[in-house]
């Protein structure tokens, strides 16, 4: 196996713990909407007060989970466009970035992934972090937060 082969699969098991990781944060805003939502129906004709003030405390947070279960699918759509099979030349969407002080996966944020043993952190294309580091390439180095950051290696 040569060292791209091996760099993209790596970016492949990525690409795939990030999926992971939020579908399984997807499930579980579902089941918390769901939750909400089911709270609220068992106190549906309560004629008591209190009771619709609880059904209404319960919609709220079910609608707060819908904003978030929105967001959470806008995400893996955005997801969806990084290309493992792609080798990055520069920092940008689907790169994986090697610095001496840690490892990024440029895609969505997510936090840490680990992957083979490894620590990466997912970021997201709009991310202060990602903007410092767009566009360099291995041997550059960038500037984030008073650090400075040697890009030892981008694929």
């Amino acid at each position: 196996m040569n060292m791209l082969t091996q760099e993209l699969e790596l970016k492949k098991k990525l690409l795939q713990e990030s999926t992971k990781v939020l579908n399984q944060q997807i499930q579980a805003a579902k089941e918390a909407m769901d939750e909400a939502q089911e709270s609220a129906n068992e106190h549906h004709g309560a004629i008591e007060d209190k009771f619709e003030s609880f059904r209404e405390a319960c919609q709220i947070q079910r609608d707060m989970y819908a904003r978030q279960l929105d967001e959470l699918i806008s995400t893996m759509g955005l997801l969806k466009r990084v290309n493992a099979t792609r080798e990055n030349r520069e920092v940008s969407l689907g790169a994986v970035v090697m610095t001496e002080l840690q490892n990024y996966f440029i895609g969505v944020s997510l936090g840490e992934l680990k992957v083979e043993g490894e620590s990466f952190y997912a970021i997201s294309g709009m991310s202060p972090l990602y903007k410092a580091m767009a566009g360099k390439t291995t041997g550059e180095t960038f500037v984030f937060r008073d650090k400075e950051y040697k890009v030892l290696q981008v694929f």
